[in-house]
């Protein structure tokens, strides 16, 4: 398994049914440092009613209107598939319906992203885990009973699966992002893990990655200001270029321990900054060195000050200048 975080750019419908503003999207993400794009796929007649309620933070359309306007048709979703491959990222995007699965199928996706409100959508994960094909679950509005349900379901296409900690919250609080469930979601259905973040801050995928996570998705928008469902909970491109930065130093850090058994790559540092036994005062040649002839000082290129008691008791092997630093052979029998 690559050690690399993977990092997920989601667009969602920021692009509001722009072809245009869908591809730029994917340049963007590139840009800005993400290694995948993931868009949503809605047939808007495969997947709601006409009446259906919409989103507590999206009224300005019904969902059945807002999904039909913003959808794009088979061959428009081809060309965003090959605008990415040609970009040099991966393309994604959540199918929210059977249907939705058979257009990706043709558009030719490499794996598929279950969102968190299709998670108990038995069917569609029955159709997803038929593909063969790698499987990313969110687990936004879930319970443990549901999501062992949906991880079954899936796990009997023998697909590679990872699931992700996520909060259905827009925008979601500090307190609701669920750090903690990573190593349980991680040892319960002994799979990589990770995090589908909707806070407005860099700290929870950072955290995330530190504590394990393999899989990083976070909303990319042009401006928060935006019209759409998900531009104003979605990050501007230098603050998504700003988290993959973090991360990927973040995962230098965690990828390249630190022995602190051995401190010599310090020596030069150690030298100037760590202090030696010093003479106080003048120290003729023959003297018997005593306690209230040293001092602590700089440069640590003499003898250490932690063997100040060694020095102790010893005879001098040369008339030794006060504020000087002592090293070894100015004493008689030290080593």
């Amino acid at each position: 398994m690559s050690t690399r975080v993977l990092i997920i750019a989601e667009i969602g419908s920021v692009h509001d049914g722009s072809f245009g503003n869908a591809k730029r999207l994917i340049e963007l993400a590139k840009d800005v440092g993400a290694d995948a794009v993931k868009f949503q796929t809605h047939i808007a007649d495969a997947e709601t009613t006409k009446d259906a309620p919409s989103s507590p933070y999206f009224k300005d359309e019904s969902r059945y209107e807002y999904f039909r306007r913003t959808g794009f048709m088979l061959e428009q979703w081809k060309k965003l598939k090959e605008h990415a491959d040609g970009t040099g990222i991966e393309f994604l995007s959540s199918p929210f319906s059977e249907e939705a699965v058979d257009l990706l199928e043709k558009v030719g996706v490499a794996r598929y992203k279950v969102p968190s409100g299709e998670v108990t959508n038995l069917p569609l994960l029955e159709k997803i885990a038929a593909t063969g094909k790698p499987v990313i679950l969110s687990s936004g509005m879930s319970s443990w009973e549901e999501l062992d349900r949906a991880v079954e379901t899936i796990r009997r296409g023998g697909n590679d699966l990872t699931v992700l900690q996520c909060t259905s919250e827009y925008p979601c609080p500090p307190e609701q992002v669920g750090l903690n469930l990573l190593a349980e979601m991680r040892e319960r259905y002994q799979c990589p893990v990770g995090l589908s973040d909707h806070t407005m801050t860099l700290a929870a995928p950072i955290a995330a990655v530190t504590l394990g996570a393999s899989v990083i998705e976070k909303h990319l928008t042009f401006s928060r200001h935006m019209y759409g469902s998900d531009a104003k909970h979605s990050l501007e491109p230098a603050e998504f270029r700003q988290m993959c930065e973090v991360i990927r130093a973040a995962e230098a850090m965690l990828h390249h321990p630190v022995d602190k058994s051995d401190a010599s790559r310090f020596k030069n540092m150690k030298q100037t900054f760590e202090k030696s036994v010093a003479a106080l005062v003048p120290i003729k040649k023959g003297t018997t060195v005593t306690r209230a002839m040293l001092g602590i000082k700089k440069p640590g290129t003499g003898i250490p000050a932690a063997r100040i008691s060694d020095v102790i008791g010893t005879r001098a092997t040369r008339d030794i200048p006060a504020d000087t630093v002592m090293i070894p052979s100015d004493l008689q029998k030290f080593s």
